[in-house]
């Protein structure tokens, strides 16, 4: 393993879109592949959700643990997808690139007809979802890009990316003393920015929820469950960080965002998967999420 831990982005960059030639914007034409236990994944799951495009583009779930080869669809009868009619995501990459050398990667969107993968770029996959299929939404589908912020938001996505939703990864498969100590000091300076940003408006860019609280979101689900103990991000937990903890309690209370959260399955992923940094297996049967439904008070922002 090397000193540090470094994502690979490089993903497929095809995407879907009003005018576009070979992947156009089209209902029923496309399903998207997702996992309750990924964050990355799980983004896309909250924003169909909150922008209504449940009957347009069709979910198709992994399981929450996957082997070498790719994520598969063991929560479905026989372990097939329904729709796609396969077992492992993987083959609708191969369908498309029949010796893709990168890993198998959620959220992935598939054109149904085909079976080929289009797209596993997560950051534009969101991104369309709200700017390309906007005719579809519904009536009251939140402005998750707001265009007066935009500039503003673009900056708070980038440090929330490199420093909490990226910054938890860097700590948990530091491979030296000094790389994780770097990257836990990176980390809780983020929290601290945040917890401050956070105290005197009810969401990262103001009154309404924007993509940037659906991008911090997915990781702060995690935090106590899987960051604080199993990558040791163990300043102190989230419930212990008064602002934070009341924002996250708040989104999470948000339809589309606790109700697409599944505690269990994001425990198993990373205890199970992730046999380097826990070797037994054991997945904790804490800490109890009932927590999540307690009264935050953040209306009064």
């Amino acid at each position: 393993m090397s000193n540090g831990f470094d994502r690979d982005m490089d993903y497929i960059p095809d995407r879907i879109t009003r005018d576009g030639d070979r992947w156009p914007v089209e209902p029923g034409r496309y399903r998207l592949i997702a996992a309750k236990a990924c964050p990355w994944a799980t983004r896309a799951i909250i924003v169909r959700s909150l922008l209504g495009l449940e009957d347009v583009v069709s979910l198709g779930l992994c399981g929450p643990v996957h082997d070498s080869r790719s994520w598969t669809f063991d929560l479905d009868p026989g372990g097939v997808d329904p729709v796609l009619g396969i077992e492992r995501l993987q083959q609708a990459y191969f369908a498309r690139f029949p010796d893709y050398p990168r890993g198998i990667t959620v959220p992935a969107v598939v054109e149904i007809s085909s079976g080929q993968v289009v797209t596993n770029d997560f950051p534009w996959i969101t991104h369309d979802l709200f700017f390309e299929w906007q005719q579809y939404h519904r009536p009251d589908a939140p402005d998750l890009w707001p265009a007066e912020v935009r500039d503003e938001m673009d900056a708070v996505m980038q440090r929330v990316f490199t420093e909490v939703n990226n910054g938890v990864y860097r700590c948990g498969f530091a491979g030296t003393q000094a790389a994780y100590d770097e990257a836990y000091d990176r980390l809780w300076a983020a929290m601290d920015w945040l917890e401050e940003r956070l105290a005197d408006r009810r969401y990262l860019m103001g009154p309404s929820i924007t993509e940037a609280d659906v991008r911090l979101f997915t990781t702060l689900a995690r935090f106590d469950a899987v960051y604080h103990g199993h990558f040791k991000c163990n300043r102190n937990k989230l419930t212990e960080m008064p602002v934070l903890w009341a924002y996250a309690r708040d989104l999470f209370q948000t339809p589309g965002f606790g109700d697409t959260t599944d505690f269990d399955q994001i425990k198993t992923h990373y205890y199970v998967v992730h046999s380097g940094i826990n070797p037994s297996g054991i997945v904790p049967r804490g800490p109890d999420p009932a927590v999540w439904l307690s009264a935050h008070g953040r209306e009064a922002l």
